[in-house]
């Protein structure tokens, strides 16, 4: 996982894509950035896939007590 939170890896990514976009880096350069890119995407769907199923707990235990 990431050093950053759900957030910070959001913005990174923004950061990131404007980087990329710029049209202004080696080769080498892009390739980092995409690598790091890719990772930050994979933490935030790991931390999204987390939240949706904690809710969905929350939910059944909260249908169970009715």
């Amino acid at each position: 996982m990431s050093e950053f939170n759900y957030e910070e890896s959001v913005k990174r990514l923004g950061e990131i894509v404007e980087k990329l976009e710029s049209g202004e880096l080696s080769l080498e350069e892009s390739i980092k950035l995409f690598e790091e890119g890719t990772r930050l995407s994979a933490d935030c769907y790991e931390i999204l896939k987390n939240a949706e199923q904690k809710i969905t707990d929350i939910s059944e235990h909260e249908q169970g007590e009715k």
